[in-house]
Order: C-alpha cells, then sequence, then structure tokens
C-alpha cells in the first residue's frame, strides 16, 4: 500500500487552494508515515488546524473513518490565508497512482454557496 514508486497525482482543485510547500510536505509526510508503517487504509483525509505560528502549521490525518489519527506539524512561513477555512485533503491510493485531492464535502460546500 501507498508505493512511493507509483505516479503521484496531485489535482488542479488542491493546486488551486493549497501552496506549493504546503502540498509537497504531504506528500513528505505521507512518505515518512510509510516508511513508519503507519498507513493502514487506501483512503486518508488530512484536516488543517485552524492555529498556527510564524514558521509552522498543523495538521492531522484520519484513517479510517476517523478511528486511527495522527497529529502533525510542518514547517512553513509562507501565507496563512488557506488555514481556517475547513479544506479536507485526501489521498488515495490506486493501482498505479496516488492522487490527492479535496475533498467531496469541500466541493459541495462550494457548490450549495454559489446558488
Amino acid at each position: 500500500m501507498y508505493e512511493m514508486t507509483k505516479k503521484h497525482r496531485t489535482g488542479d482543485d488542491v493546486k488551486e487552494l493549497i501552496p506549493q510547500p504546503v502540498i509537497d510536505g504531504l506528500w513528505a509526510r505521507l512518505n515518512e508515515m510509510r516508511k513508519e508503517k503507519l498507513l493502514i487504509d487506501a483512503n486518508m483525509a488530512i484536516m488543517f488546524s485552524d492555529d498556527f505560528e510564524d514558521h509552522k502549521i498543523f495538521f492531522m490525518t484520519l484513517q479510517k473513518e476517523g478511528s486511527f489519527a495522527n497529529e502533525y506539524e510542518m514547517a512553513y512561513d509562507g501565507p496563512k490565508d488557506f488555514l481556517g477555512k475547513g479544506t479536507i485533503v485526501i489521498f488515495k491510493d490506486r493501482p498505479k497512482t496516488i492522487q490527492m485531492s479535496i475533498s467531496a464535502a469541500n466541493k459541495a460546500t462550494t457548490d450549495d454557496s454559489e446558488k
């Protein structure tokens, strides 16, 4: 599961909302979790904390419908305007790719607000 030799696909929806250094940090965290044998599900959600420091942001990974959660911090000193919006990033392990996308729940919220 989550063989890092698979093609990594970052959705355009992620690129529109999340800064590239944070995207890179999430891929690095996924790789570390694989090395630490912490990946137990083909789907994993990332939820960002509203709290941050000048050079650090915080996030939580959720697997198995939230029954397995870990908190992490990431060095990051760029703009923080993407935080505090309830954005959830989803990693999906596919047969030939690992996909990063924005949660369908976030897309539904955006669609509802446009009506």
